[in-house]
C-alpha cells in the first residue's frame, strides 16, 4: 500500500500544498492559481483539494501533513522584534496580532478542520530546512552543498549545509533582521514596485542602468564580510516596525524619497536597480565560495526567492565555483511545501530516496520539469467551448505542431495551453504565450498589447536542449529558466555609431542580435531549454520553427496579463485570450483563430479584477 505525505505552505504569501507518493512527487500547485489571486497567502485548501484528487484519496490515506515552519518560533521572533524597537511599530503590532491569535498561532487544529481529519500526523519543519530539502532532494545529486537566502523564515534568512542521501543537515546561518532578501525588497519598494512581487522588475530594470551606487551601499547599509556573511545598518530600515521598507534616512542617502508606483521612471531608479544587483551578486559569489570551502562538495543546490534571481545564479555557475548546481523551480515560499514533505519521508519517516520514477518525465532529476499541476481533458475542454460558442478546429498532434509553427513564422502571438500546469512562477511551455523571437517588433508588441506591462520587461527564451550552446553562452541545460546567460558573439548585431550615449530605456529600441526580442540590453537572456524528454509536445513545435525558419528559438512569456496569476484551466485562458491581442489559443490539440471568436460577453476590464503587481 503507498504511503503518501502532503506538504503545505501558506500564510505569508504563494500559498502552495504538494502530494508525495512512496517519497515521489507526484503533484504540487499555488493557491493562486485556484483563486485568481495573485501571491494568495491563505492556508491553499484548493491545492490541497487538487492533491488529494490527483493522488485519488482522502485526507484520511494521508501518512503525515508537513507545514513549511515553525510557527510558534515566528512568533518568538515578532514578539521580540517588536519589544526592541517598541514603541516604534506599535501600529503593525496591533494589526498583526488578530491575524496570529485567530490564524496562525491555532494551525494544527486550522490544517486538520480543513483536512476534517482530527487524527492527522503533523510535522513543522524550520523554514530554511524545508528549503534546503526543498532544492536537495529533487535535484539530480546524491550529495551536495545547499545554500538558501530568502527575506525571513523564523529567524533565519540565509543558511547552508549538506544534503547526503535521505538526510539535510543545516551548518549555518544567518539571523533576522540581517537579510539580503530584505535588502533586495527595501530597493524594490524604494523604486516603487510592490514588495514580495516586483523584485524581478529590479533584476530586469538593472541592466538599463549604471551600478553608481555601489559603494554608497557597501559603506553605509551592508557590511559584507569574506565569508559572504553581512550585517545591515538598521538605521536605513523600517521593515521591523512591518509598516515599510526604508525610511528618512534612506532616502536621505539617495537623493530623495521612494519613487511613487507607476509614475515614470526615471535613470535614478535604474542605476538604484543596477546598483543593488550588482551588490547581491558580490555577495552571493562570496557566500558560494565559502560554502564550497566549508563542504568541500562539488555541487550546490539553491532555494529561497533569493534564488529566482537568475542574474546572479548564471554567475556563479560562469565562475566554476562549483562544478554543477540545480535550484529548486519553485524557489520561494511555494517551495517550501514541498521541502516540507521531503522531510517527512526521509526524517520523519526514515525512508531512502526513491530509485524510479512514478513519471516518465524527467530532466535529470526528480521534479518531473516541474510539469506538476491540474491538466483537462479533451471532453473537458470541448464542453468549456461548446457553451461559450467558441469556434476552434481539432488537429492530429503533428497537424498542430506545424500550423502552430507557421503562425508563428509569421509573427502571430499563440497562447499556449498544454497538458500539465508548471509548478513555480516560471511558465516552461504548457501555460505560455508565445512568439516569434526573431521579431524586432515583438517584445513592445507582446508588453504593451498583451501582457499590459511596463515597455522595459524582457522576455526568455525556449531554445531547444541541443542547440543552445548555438545560441547562447552556457554548456549546460537550463530546463527551468532559473540562469541567465549571454547571447554568443555570432549571434549580435553590431550597434550603430551612438549607441554608448544612449541611457535608460533609449536603449530597448536598438536591435542588437537575430533573435531580438528575447535578447537583453546587456547582451543576457534568461534561458530555457526544452527537452524532448520532459516536454515532447513544446519540443515538437519548437523544432517545426527551427525546420520553417532555421532559428530553434522562441519568445515563451507566462499565460497571464499583467497582476494575474499564470492561468490554470481552459477558461482562464480563453478569457485571457479574448481580453488580450493574442491572435491564436492553442487547448491541447484545439487551435482558435482570434478572428474567429464571437464578440466576449464578458467585457469587464482585466485592470478592475486584477491588483497592478
Amino acid at each position: 500500500m503507498a504511503t503518501y505525505i502532503l506538504g503545505i505552505s501558506a500564510f505569508y504569501h504563494d500559498s502552495a500544498a504538494c502530494i508525495l507518493r512512496d517519497g515521489e512527487l507526484i503533484g504540487a500547485a499555488q493557491e493562486e492559481r485556484f483563486t485568481r489571486k495573485k501571491h494568495d497567502f491563505n492556508y491553499p485548501a484548493k491545492a490541497v483539494e487538487y492533491c488529494l484528487d490527483h493522488a485519488g484519496i482522502g485526507s484520511k490515506d494521508l501518512e503525515v501533513v508537513a507545514f513549511y515552519d515553525k510557527p510558534l518560533l515566528k512568533f518568538e521572533r515578532l514578539l521580540e522584534t517588536y519589544f526592541a524597537f517598541a514603541p516604534r511599530g506599535f501600529t503593525s503590532f496591533l494589526n498583526a496580532m488578530p491575524i496570529w491569535t485567530r490564524q496562525k498561532l491555532f494551525l494544527a487544529d486550522t490544517i486538520k478542520k480543513s483536512l476534517d481529519h482530527k487524527e492527522a500526523k503533523l510535522i513543522f519543519p524550520e523554514h530554511h530546512e524545508s528549503h534546503a530539502a526543498s532544492a536537495f532532494f529533487p535535484s539530480p545529486y546524491e550529495e551536495a552543498a545547499t545554500l538558501t537566502t530568502d527575506g525571513v523564515g523564523e529567524w533565519t534568512t540565509t543558511s547552508f549545509g549538506v544534503g547526503s542521501g535521505k538526510r539535510v543537515q543545516l551548518h549555518g546561518e544567518i539571523r533576522f533582521p540581517h537579510s539580503l532578501g530584505m535588502l533586495y525588497s527595501a530597493f524594490t519598494y524604494y523604486t516603487g514596485f510592490r514588495v514580495n512581487s516586483g523584485e524581478y522588475k529590479v533584476m530586469g530594470l538593472a541592466p538599463y542602468g549604471e551600478p553608481k551606487y555601489v559603494d554608497t551601499i557597501l559603506d553605509n547599509i551592508i557590511d559584507v564580510r569574506d565569508d559572504g556573511s553581512f550585517h545591515l545598518n538598521m538605521d536605513y530600515f523600517d521593515y521591523c516596525t512591518g509598516m515599510k521598507m526604508t525610511n528618512n534616512k534612506f532616502a536621505d542617502l539617495f537623493g530623495g524619497p521612494a519613487r511613487e508606483p507607476e509614475s515614470e521612471l526615471t535613470q535614478r531608479e535604474m542605476d538604484l536597480a543596477a546598483s543593488v544587483q550588482v551588490v547581491t551578486e558580490h555577495v552571493m559569489l562570496k557566500m558560494a565560495r565559502h560554502v564550497r570551502e566549508a563542504t568541500g562538495q562539488r555541487n550546490l543546490c539553491m532555494a529561497g526567492g533569493v534564488a529566482l534571481n537568475c542574474v546572479a545564479n548564471g554567475k556563479i555557475l560562469r565562475e566554476k565555483i562549483f562544478d554543477d548546481i540545480w535550484i529548486q523551480p519553485a524557489a520561494g515560499d511555494a517551495g517550501g511545501a514541498v521541502g516540507a514533505a521531503y522531510l517527512a519521508w526521509h526524517h520523519y519517516l526514515d525512508q531512502g530516496r526513491p530509485t524510479r520514477t512514478f513519471s516518465p518525465k524527467s530532466a535529470g532529476d526528480r521534479q518531473a520539469g516541474s510539469y506538476l499541476g491540474p491538466e483537462f481533458s479533451d471532453s473537458e475542454i470541448e464542453a468549456f467551448f461548446d457553451k461559450v460558442g467558441a469556434k476552434y478546429t481539432r488537429l492530429d498532434d503533428d497537424e498542430l505542431a506545424e500550423r502552430a509553427a507557421d503562425i508563428l513564422a509569421n509573427e502571430n502571438v499563440i497562447g499556449w495551453f498544454q497538458g500539465r500546469m508548471e509548478f513555480g512562477p516560471r511558465a516552461l511551455g504548457n501555460r505560455s504565450i508565445i512568439g516569434d523571437a526573431r521579431s524586432r517588433e515583438m517584445q513592445s508588441t507582446m508588453n504593451l498589447k498583451i501582457k499590459f506591462r511596463e515597455s522595459f520587461r524582457p522576455f526568455a527564451p525556449s531554445v531547444l536542449e541541443e542547440r543552445v550552446e548555438d545560441y547562447f553562452e552556457i554548456d549546460r541545460p537550463s530546463p527551468y529558466m532559473l540562469l541567465v546567460a549571454n547571447v554568443k558573439e555570432d549571434q549580435r548585431i553590431p550597434l550603430p555609431e551612438g549607441t554608448e550615449k544612449l541611457f535608460g530605456i533609449d536603449k530597448l529600441r536598438i536591435n542588437r542580435s537575430k533573435i531580438p526580442s528575447i535578447t537583453h540590453v546587456d547582451y543576457s537572456a534568461r534561458i530555457q531549454t526544452v527537452s524532448k524528454s520532459t516536454n515532447p509536445r513544446y519540443h515538437d513545435l519548437i523544432s517545426k520553427f527551427f525546420v520553417k525558419t532555421g532559428c530553434p528559438v522562441v519568445i515563451n512569456t507566462s499565460f497571464n496579463v499583467r497582476g494575474e496569476p499564470i492561468v490554470c484551466t481552459p477558461r482562464d485562458a480563453y478569457t485571457c485570450f479574448m481580453r488580450t491581442e493574442m491572435d491564436f489559443l492553442v487547448v491541447n490539440n484545439y487551435i482558435l483563430d482570434k478572428k474567429d471568436q464571437p464578440e466576449p460577453a464578458d467585457d469587464i476590464d482585466w485592470k478592475s479584477e486584477f491588483v497592478l503587481d
